[in-house]
């Protein structure tokens, strides 16, 4: 069972007239404003009188029987890395709050907007969402919903994205994901995030941290969810995804890896996860991906992300670069010191890594392995010192980074028994295998969840 309200469930409240889509929305605003909640550090940019209009708005067309989507009258959040129309996009940044506003919301808005969904903001992050821990120094940084007593990172860069969910005031967020910044908040606040195929979701009006690299995507309650967000921002509508039976699935175990410094309850939730696939007749083959162990070799100069990095900020850095989070900047300055050619060496060897790595995973269904090899670490052991942040920032984006570089999609799905720290499965494949993957993922979802029951 999902901890979350789904889309579904949102969905079928309002169809049968037991609330409706203004009502849901106060409630998020309401958890938004709440002293004693996330919201101040949750969300940067906020229009409530324009996410009143909009519940209104779609109150009005379910009244004469129109509902555009599934997404009719639900609260979504967007990363603030989204341009709204009239609105300065900061990517949780103060350096860029002297940019002019957007002339045009992005594509991705302009999807959910048609579709009926209500804005409720943008979210806070990563600075320019470079981390994978979600740490903000300018707005704050987010608690996850587990061990909140404690003060546990929510993971990044869509930090806020998924705290909006996890706190009632989104029912799905759109984040964007370069390294993992989609399924690292997922599975450190027990969510549901998806990684498409980068080229599938128009990134245009979207501030980038690596063309290259960049992909959107959603997080939310379940599988099915994001199902039907992809297939509205992609513009895929006319698409059904629906679960596939797991027995004779052959789903790849890596080793090379993505194994190494998996915390005690991680190796446990995956262990009991690979056990129940394999009860209910799914194949599970451990293999060796050498490749996976090529990777820090091809990126040590700073690869793709530090190039294309440096190419975006290096006006800004020059005007106002005393005002970035010095953890960023430093990482950010790696690509000026790329030349043309190591650029070029990355992305030769890109290729033909992804051909090798391609060449393995052809005969199976799905790649699973742990999404991060850790659970959430605190917030205050990452701010009070650098070593220990990037170690952790460099181990979190690990395993989600591979699917980056292959050009892949991934799906991260809660895999913990309920009541301990959450623990993400990444279920993964190659290139435009999205609506495979997504069936895989809504198969495993169902035996989790049965589990569960």
């Amino acid at each position: 069972m999902t901890l979350y309200p789904t889309i579904a469930d949102v969905s079928a409240l309002l169809a049968s007239r037991q609330t409706t889509s203004r009502k849901l929305v106060d409630a998020a605003i309401a958890a938004i404003d709440d002293p004693a909640g996330q919201g101040a550090k949750a969300f940067i940019r906020r229009n409530d009188d324009r996410a009143r209009a909009m519940a209104n708005a779609s109150d009005v067309m379910r009244g004469v029987g129109q509902v555009r989507s599934p997404l009719e009258g639900i609260a979504i959040s967007v990363k603030d890395l989204f341009d709204l129309a009239g609105e300065v996009t900061t990517a949780g940044s103060v350096a860029n709050n002297q940019s002019a506003p957007a002339a045009a919301d992005a594509p991705v808005v302009q999807a959910l907007v048609r579709a009926g969904a209500v804005i409720t903001g943008t979210t806070n992050m990563s600075e320019f969402a470079f981390s994978g821990l979600g740490l903000n120094p300018h707005y704050g940084t987010p608690l996850n919903v587990y061990d909140r007593s404690t003060g546990r990172i929510p993971g990044g860069s869509s930090s806020g994205a998924a705290v909006s969910v996890t706190d009632g005031m989104a029912v799905a967020a759109i984040g964007t994901d370069t390294g993992g910044s989609i399924r690292i908040p997922a599975a450190f606040c027990g969510l549901t995030g998806f990684k498409p195929t980068a080229s599938r979701v128009s990134r245009e009006h979207v501030l980038p941290l690596s063309t290259s690299l960049d992909s959107i995507g959603p997080i939310a309650a379940s599988v099915a969810c994001c199902a039907v967000i992809d297939a509205i921002i992609s513009g895929e509508t006319d698409r059904s995804i629906r679960p596939i039976p797991l027995a004779g699935l052959r789903l790849a175990v890596p080793q090379t890896v993505v194994l190494n410094d998996v915390d005690d309850h991680v190796a446990a939730s995956f262990a009991e996860t690979l056990s129940l696939l394999s009860e209910a007749g799914a194949h599970i083959v451990e293999i060796d991906v050498p490749e996976f162990a090529q990777l820090a070799t091809v990126n040590a100069k700073g690869g793709l992300i530090a190039a294309e990095a440096w190419h975006w900020h290096r006006n800004l850095l020059e005007s106002r670069g005393d005002t970035y989070d010095h953890r960023v900047r430093s990482r950010i300055l790696r690509g000026r010191d790329m030349s043309a050619a190591d650029y070029i060496d990355v992305l030769e060897a890109r290729t033909a890594w992804q051909l090798g790595v391609n060449d393995k995973l052809a005969s199976f269904d799905a790649i699973l392995l742990p999404t991060v090899p850790t659970i959430a670490p605190t917030v205050a052991s990452l701010e009070a010192d650098d070593a220990t942040f990037f170690a952790a920032n460099g181990l979190t984006l690990r395993n989600p980074s591979i699917i980056n570089f292959l050009n892949g999609c991934a799906l991260s799905v809660p895999c913990h028994t309920a009541g301990s720290a959450p623990v993400g499965l990444m279920i993964a494949g190659g290139p435009m295998t999205d609506a495979d993957i997504l069936s895989v993922g809504l198969a495993i979802e169902h035996a989790l969840n049965a589990r569960a029951a």
